[in-house]
């Protein structure tokens, strides 16, 4: 527990500047890609599919998206997005994924696109408001756990140094007003590093599964 508390609260500071930096520059990049995708409070599919909670997310995986039969494949193939196969897709997409129907020829300059994978970055997680379909099942005993909400609290005041505790999204997405089996099953997720986020996956392996259940009692409806 005071591991979590601490470690959240400093998160922040431990993070590496450049990453922080290099979100920054990626949000000026980005805007070649809002044309087609959608990313933030809100995002919805537009040419392209949203890319909220894109890292490791599985490709041609948001149901409702209209994605070219190329992309499905790699799908099928189990092609999960991360940083490499994101710089591998960013460098030239016809590449990578011959005969996709995403016309954007690349970001030459490497910086660019490692850029833009950290401004991605800051949209995955806690905040997607939403399971993934690579998300592993929880057993319904887990999802049942009663957290006990004032724990939940406590616990969560150290979670808002970094997320909006009004719900809004400002960089980093809500972590606010989640279904409660949804907040658990991502939470699990990232404690069984199925997600891949660094910061993430370090919050969640220290939280017990009764700490996750509190958690998710009170930012089920905190506002």
């Amino acid at each position: 527990m005071n591991y979590f508390v601490i470690s959240c609260a400093v998160s922040l500071v431990v993070a590496p500047v450049s990453m922080a930096q290099d979100a920054v520059l990626g949000e000026r990049v980005f805007i070649k890609c809002r044309a087609c995708h959608a990313i933030g409070g809100q995002a919805k599919i537009k040419l392209g599919a949203p890319l909220n909670d894109l890292i490791g997310r599985k490709a041609a995986s948001i149901q409702g998206a209209a994605y070219s039969d190329a992309m499905v494949q790699k799908g099928a193939e189990n092609l999960i997005w991360n940083a490499n196969t994101l710089d591998a897709f960013l460098r030239r997409p016809s590449s990578f994924v011959p005969k996709t129907s995403m016309t954007f020829s690349g970001l030459k300059k490497p910086e660019d696109r490692v850029a833009v994978i950290a401004y991605l970055t800051q949209f995955t997680g806690a905040g997607a408001n939403t399971t993934a379909a690579h998300d592993p099942d929880l057993a319904p005993e887990i999802l049942a756990i009663q957290g006990d909400r004032e724990y939940g609290e406590y616990l969560g005041s150290a979670c808002v140094t970094c997320h909006q505790a009004d719900g809004s999204d400002q960089g980093l997405p809500s972590i606010v007003g989640w279904p409660k089996d949804d907040f658990v099953t991502v939470m699990h997720a990232y404690k069984t590093k199925y997600r891949e986020n660094t910061v993430m996956q370090q919050q969640a392996s220290a939280l017990s599964t009764d700490e996750i259940a509190a958690l998710a009692e009170y930012f089920k409806d905190e506002n």
